[in-house]
């Protein structure tokens, strides 16, 4: 069992005058296929950063990041792009859908960047929008829609690439908590049926519960990581490794 991501050494160094600020200081740790992730920490913490590193839209100061077998810290921008576009879907706390489309034409987007035909777009769209509970909202303009259903809209968009990942940012920063929890529900009914890994970045301690495994961060380090030990995928994972998942955890000063 070869975990997905494969995360060594990774450091973020930014420079504010004579100082080095590390927005990152050396993390370390694996992510298999399956798992729904935390990564948990307060504004400033890292998390984000260490989100966007893995996802290709930040460049690393040095370390390894390795997805699906392939090394996305050596790759030039374009190889990226086509990564991305190839393996990641993303979930955003504010949706970011675009106001002029109606839901139906909003989640087959991405499609179109691949060029996909119409017909073929629509179809994957119309699926996936049925799948999460929202395929009699196709018709309707983004300020026709609930938080909770435009999120839907923006996870169905995420799975309409049939991604290997999904990367999601704050993804109920927005909602309410009743539709909070609806979200997360969906979210990890998606994981467990779709078997999709989900890597979500969260500053919530209840929003992170929900996760397979958290892990959280101080200052650019991970200082802890939490197992749901009824997890049915970190049971396979101990039963197939022999041991927890890989990560580094440097205590707190």
């Amino acid at each position: 069992m070869e975990p997905l991501i494969k995360v060594r050494d990774l450091y973020k160094i930014f420079n504010i005058g004579t100082n080095k600020v590390y927005a990152l200081n050396g993390v370390s740790f694996d992510i298999y296929r399956g798992e729904f992730i935390a990564i948990v920490g307060t504004s400033g913490s890292g998390k984000s950063t260490c989100l966007n590193m893995l996802a290709g839209l930040e460049a690393p100061s040095s370390g390894i990041i390795q997805i699906a077998g392939k090394r996305i810290d050596r790759m030039n921008e374009s190889q990226l792009v086509a990564f991305r576009r190839q393996n990641v879907g993303f979930i955003f706390q504010s949706y970011n859908l675009i106001p002029s489309m109606n839901a139906l034409e909003n989640v087959s987007m991405p499609l179109m960047f691949r060029g996909v035909p119409l017909e073929t777009r629509t179809k994957a769209a119309k699926h996936y929008m049925e799948l999460i509970g929202i395929g009699d909202q196709g018709l309707h303009m983004p300020n026709q829609m609930s938080g909770g259903q435009q999120q839907r809209v923006g996870i169905a968009r995420a799975l309409v690439i049939d991604p290997k990942i999904i990367f999601a940012d704050e993804p109920t920063g927005n909602l309410d908590s009743h539709t909070t929890d609806d979200v997360l529900n969906l979210l990890k009914k998606i994981v467990e049926e779709e078997h999709r890994t989900l890597v979500m970045v969260t500053h919530d301690p209840h929003i992170a519960s929900w996760a397979d495994r958290q892990l959280r961060v101080v200052d650019g380090h991970i200082v802890e990581t939490v197992i749901n030990k009824e997890s049915s995928i970190e049971q396979e994972i101990l039963r197939e490794t022999g041991s927890e998942p890989y990560c580094v955890v440097t205590p707190e000063n």
